[in-house]
């Protein structure tokens, strides 16, 4: 006989209360049906998916429906092999009294049809999330759980009805709940599904036409509903789908990205793309900072694009002479015209090396109008690719270029710069110029993403002409086996089908060139795509963004008071400037990480700097004054706290000299944006007459505590 499984409920001794069998016996029992609920689902997905995976694959319509399938299958697979009971959120009380709805992670149905879960991005349980007080939205009561290594360790239920006797229900004070939100933090972020509030749902299930701006303060939860809008839009989308574009999410910084890690996994989302702005550009991993702010200004205009524009245009001038040809064939003079007329050829959008090609082209077809007939146009093509003189020309005139060397003789050659941007003061163009024009800033990014995406690779139309001339070869070959076929089979419909071009080219290996190169994962273009901390992005760097999402289907995350260049635009300004053509925006403005206590420290010191600053408010207490001390005091501080609390990640902020630990990590202001700890301690906050850099970087630092925050000087 197999033992009993274990209760879901293991509530600690201080909430015995809670655990009394009319509190949680119906919990218990739906926990059951679940658990074996899953165990069914995963064994199906598994049979359905080997058994998908094992028909033949077919082409056209049928095979990406296919891939469809086995996209869809795997991610529930996935999805399934990491869920246990606590895929459970928590559970809705109709008013109508038709019984407890429960809200999970997925959604999930008994071998009967029973609904046991609804998923969290279905419309059935958007009133879990949205429905307060003022608004039940058809509900009486709802119950939140909080679970640690698959047990329940506390629930919350809230009766959103006045004058209803709230029977079988545990009603905490509100304090309960928010006391759960402060929970020790770790080295990632934690699981905040089931505590998403009303606000917050409300920009999450925002459509995707056009730029969402979600903005708020610290701690409002702008990048929690970042990522599970990010997961509602894949879910319910099919615009957004990994296989019609995806989502690419653009994050300030690798610790952000490292802390968000398991976020979107955890909610069955596993093909995200996951960066910063450096990872867009191959040259990001090892730029560094601008260190004049003047020049870090220059690079930073929209007007860039103008001046690698004009240095690429530079490129493709036609030659002004005429250039005799001669072959054993024929002898012909290619005149300016002539190349005036096949450099005024490639489609519009083209890139530079890729359009080389349809240069040549053009220029081929162009000569054999002027040639007699009885010149083949295969032999006429073979005998202009051998001229050297030719080549050499066309190479002059529009040669294969490569993004890092156009940029780099912009800051090295101060002629090319004044000629691609003659607006440019001398002393500014002078100000550009660098002695190894080559070790790259992180201001050239956007400059270098522009020049490599007007360029195309160089290598395209070399492998262009390798592809058609292996191509051509395997052709040749084909005739021969066709011919083999159609000498040896006397089946008429067969014979009509193979001499029709269009089979012959389906019989020719196109891979016989080899294998294509790998191409770029961050290089899109991407059905959607979420910027958190947008705030910081300029011109340049919105323009990256902009050109890897051409529907601008667009979740732009973050709070104009922590600019560290400031920000005196509203954000439909701002994103209309850099070219955004719609845009709606939400502002969350409950700040539910920081304590109140820390806030009313901060608040002064950002408006000291930015008066108009929308500072969130707190909801939340954590009863621990703010500790002002001296900076002697750092080691003695993080020793009491680290044998005090067992649990929880503390943070130096402006000590560089302050190795990281484990539970100890020491970081700039700028590179704790977006992160949060139990303890920070500040050293050295900047004054609040420092500039706006110094004071948004020293509320940005004292804002990520949520417990406790010291403040060290001296």
């Amino acid at each position: 006989m197999e033992p009993s499984p274990a209760p879901a409920f293991d509530l600690p001794d201080r909430l015995a209360a809670k655990a009394a069998p009319p509190l949680v016996a119906a919990d218990e029992a739906h926990f059951a049906a679940i658990a074996a609920a899953l165990a069914d689902d995963l064994a199906e997905q598994s049979r359905r998916l080997e058994a998908l995976l094992a028909t033949r694959a077919r082409i056209g319509q049928e095979a990406r429906d296919r891939d469809d399938d086995v996209r869809r299958r795997s991610a529930r697979l996935r999805l399934l092999a990491r869920a246990d009971a606590d895929v459970c959120l928590g559970r809705m009380t109709p008013a109508d009294g038709t019984g407890h709805l429960y809200v999970g992670r997925l959604g999930l149905s008994d071998r009967d049809g029973r609904r046991l879960l609804l998923d969290w991005r279905s419309p059935a349980a958007a009133p879990f999330f949205a429905a307060t007080r003022s608004e039940p939205l058809g509900l009486l009561a709802r119950r939140r759980y909080r679970w640690s290594a698959g047990r329940v360790v506390d629930y919350w239920d809230e009766l959103l009805v006045d004058d209803v006797e709230g029977d079988g229900l545990a009603l905490d004070d509100e304090s309960a709940f928010l006391a759960g939100l402060g929970a020790a933090r770790s080295a990632r972020m934690r699981d905040v599904l089931a505590t998403i509030a009303s606000d917050q749902d409300s920009a999450i299930r925002a459509g995707s036409d056009g730029a969402t701006v979600v903005e708020g303060g610290p701690g409002t939860g702008k990048t929690v509903v970042a990522l599970h809008r990010t997961a509602y839009l894949l879910h319910t989308d099919p615009r957004v789908t990994p296989g019609r574009g995806g989502v690419l999410v653009v994050g300030p910084s690798r610790a952000y990205l490292s802390y968000v890690a398991d976020i979107l996994p955890g909610l069955g989302e596993d093909e995200v793309r996951m960066c910063t702005v450096r990872d867009l550009v191959p040259e990001g991993a090892t730029a560094e900072a601008e260190r004049d702010p003047r020049v870090a200004s220059l690079k930073a205009s929209a007007r860039m694009a103008e001046v690698v524009e004009a240095a690429v245009r530079f490129y493709e001038e036609p030659p002004e002479e005429p250039l005799a040809v001669s072959t054993s064939v024929f002898d012909i003079d290619v005149t300016p015209d002539d190349w005036s007329q096949a450099f005024a050829s490639p489609e519009p959008g083209l890139p530079h090396n890729e359009a080389r090609d349809q240069v040549w082209e053009a220029l081929v077809e162009r000569l054999a109008a002027r040639l007699d007939d009885d010149v083949p146009f295969d032999l006429l093509r073979r005998e202009l690719a051998q001229d050297e003189g030719l080549r050499a020309e066309l190479g002059r005139a529009w040669p294969l270029l490569e993004a890092t060397d156009v940029v780099g003789d912009l800051w090295s050659v101060p002629a090319f710069l004044r000629r691609c941007a003659p607006w440019l003061e001398r002393d500014e163009v002078q100000a550009l110029q660098r002695d190894d024009a080559q070790a790259w800033t992180v201001s050239d990014l956007p400059l270098l993403d522009l020049a490599r995406r007007r360029l195309g690779h160089a290598s395209s139309s070399a492998r262009r002409r390798q592809e058609r001339a292996s191509e051509q070869s395997e052709r040749a070959r084909m005739d021969l086996v066709i011919e083999d076929l159609l000498a040896a089979d006397d089946d008429e419909r067969m014979l009509a089908q193979l001499r029709q071009d269009g089979i012959r080219d389906a019989l020719v290996d196109q891979g016989a060139a080899g294998p294509a190169p790998d191409p770029d994962g961050f290089a899109g273009p991407f059905a959607h795509v979420v910027v958190d901390e947008a705030q910081e992005l300029t011109d340049a760097e919105w323009a990256m963004v902009l050109s890897r999402c051409p529907s601008q289907s667009l979740t732009v995350v973050g709070d104009r008071a922590q600019a560290r260049r400031g920000f005196v635009e509203t954000w439909e300004d701002r994103l209309r400037r850099v070219g955004v053509r719609a845009a709606r925006r939400t502002t969350l403005t409950v700040n539910y990480r920081t304590p109140s206590e820390v806030m009313a420290e901060a608040e002064p010191v950002i408006r000291a700097a930015v008066p108009d600053a929308q500072v969130p408010v707190s909801v939340r207490s954590s009863r621990l004054p703010v500790r002002h001390g001296a900076r002697s005091e750092l080691a003695a501080i993080l020793e009491g706290w680290l044998t005090v609390h067992a649990q929880g990640i503390a943070c130096v902020i402006g000590e560089p000299e302050h190795h990281s630990s484990a539970r100890v990590v020491s970081l700039t202001a700028e590179q704790a944006k977006g992160l949060e700890f139990d303890l920070v301690v500040l050293v050295e906050p900047a004054r609040v007459d420092g500039g706006i850099e110094a004071v948004v970087d020293t509320y940005v630092a004292m804002t990520r505590a949520t417990e406790q925050l010291v403040v060290l000087r001296g």
